[in-house]
């Protein structure tokens, strides 16, 4: 049986999204022009004005913001309320150091636990269940969002923080977790450790996972809810929009629905900034029709995506991204071909390799060198050089079919490439482009 948070919303009819969305967008215009100074000064310089927008067929109108903007408005530039309204901010890595602050108030706040709620509920959530936050807290937004949204739930809520893995496996064990949160690249990590003490899918109460922060393939999740015996699903968010619970997957597991009541969505040309149709492939650029406290219009998020509208079996109606397909600007270009590591992933997981790998990529000469470095499992582990040869050249002709590029194929022993707590470092790129 489908659970819903808010079923009155989660399941509106279209006219009715759009008649919230209308009425929102009209509101966060004027509250922009008349509180955020840095924003009207784009609007102005856009020759747009509040009049200018009567519906959200208008929202195109609008100039983005990019993460250089926040670099520039750093720190209080765009922060939308008096400051003895604003109860909390949140933070992650800016593009050159200067971190990107974004900034609560108790509405914000209310709203962004509302919408991480309504991703545990999807993924089978309820005040029965007892749920594992193991994403990072702090500043970083995946544990605190995860956190309020399981309170409203009314779940026994373990916020165990990221790492000491040997405590995580005791907690799911002791407690009898049965939903946990986490990066996928560190569930396949509690996965890998489970495996070494012997235990198993049944071994654990585990039922449902919900993993984002980092992009992650199909042939990932499908290893992950084997490894764990859970069902696995994705959720989406940003810093600069709350964080996680901008959009979540039901149990059709067939994209994200993103939060219509409190996010619009567009797919514009990354090269453009021009709305493509519905169904293209693009960047993601969403619109926070009523965060009050860091009101973001027209965010360039450098995702890349498409939306869909078809009908949904789970009953809800907002509109679905599909999983990421990589970003406009963690793509790489090599020797002229685009890469998404992505790609990369769903390769070696068809050859039955574990989701450890790393892309290093550098300039000799004037060519480009292209590397991936992959761990082997325990069991294919062998001082066997001629085996070993074998496993790489089949790797390199996987790989090339895949993406058209010849790369260099070095399998490395387990547990050799540095594990991260958080987001997986899995391009290291030495090229000197600036």
């Amino acid at each position: 049986m489908e659970h819903y948070y808010q079923p009155e919303i989660e399941c509106a009819s279209r006219e009715e999204i759009v008649a919230i969305q209308n009425e929102r967008l009209l509101r966060q215009v004027q509250h922009v022009w008349n509180d955020v100074p840095y924003y009207r000064k784009k609007m102005e310089d856009a020759g747009v004005t509040p009049d200018d927008i009567k519906s959200i067929d208008d929202l195109h109108k609008l100039p983005f913001l990019s993460k250089d903007d926040l670099r520039e408005s750093y720190p209080y530039g765009m922060l939308g309320v008096p400051m003895q309204e604003a109860i909390r901010i949140q933070s992650t890595s800016g593009t050159t150091g200067k971190r990107v602050v974004a900034f609560y108030n108790q509405h914000d706040i209310d709203l962004w636990e509302d919408c991480c709620a309504r991703a545990i509920m999807a993924a089978g959530g309820t005040n029965e269940d007892v749920c594992q936050v193991s994403y990072g807290y702090g500043l970083f937004t995946g544990g605190p969002g995860l956190n309020g949204g399981s309170h409203r739930v009314g779940c026994l809520t373990i916020p165990t923080s990221s790492g000491n893995t040997d405590r995580q496996i005791m907690f799911i064990r002791d407690l009898n977790a049965t939903i946990l949160c986490c990066t996928p690249s560190y569930a396949a990590y509690i996965g890998e450790c489970m495996q070494e003490m012997g235990l198993g899918p049944d071994d654990i109460p585990l039922k449902a996972g919900i993993f984002g922060a980092e992009a992650w393939s199909e042939e990932m999740r499908q290893d992950i809810q084997k490894t764990l015996g859970i069902k696995a699903y994705d959720i989406y968010g940003l810093t600069e929009l709350s964080g996680p619970g901008v959009s979540f997957e039901c149990s059709a597991q067939k994209g994200m629905h993103v939060n219509e009541d409190h996010f619009i969505a567009e797919i514009v040309d990354p090269e453009t900034g021009e709305v493509l149709p519905e169904g293209s492939i693009g960047e993601l650029v969403f619109t926070a029709i009523d965060k009050e406290a860091f009101p973001m219009i027209r965010y360039r998020t450098h995702d890349i995506c498409s939306l869909t509208r078809e009908k949904c079996s789970c009953g809800r109606t907002h509109v679905r991204m599909t999983r990421l397909m990589g970003r406009s600007d963690d793509m790489l270009i090599i020797r002229g071909v685009n890469v998404f590591p992505s790609q990369i992933e769903t390769v070696l997981l068809n050859y039955g390799y574990p989701a450890n790998y790393q892309i290093i990529v550098d300039r000799v000469g004037t060519t480009d060198s292209f590397e991936v470095r992959v761990e082997m499992t325990p069991e294919m582990f062998t001082d066997n050089l001629g085996e070993i040869t074998e496993r790489q050249k089949e790797l390199v002709k996987g790989l090339n079919s895949m993406l058209g590029l010849t790369a260099v194929v070095t399998l490395v022993a387990p547990k050799t490439i540095e594990r991260s707590e958080g987001k997986a470092v899995r391009v290291i790129d030495r090229r000197k482009f600036f």
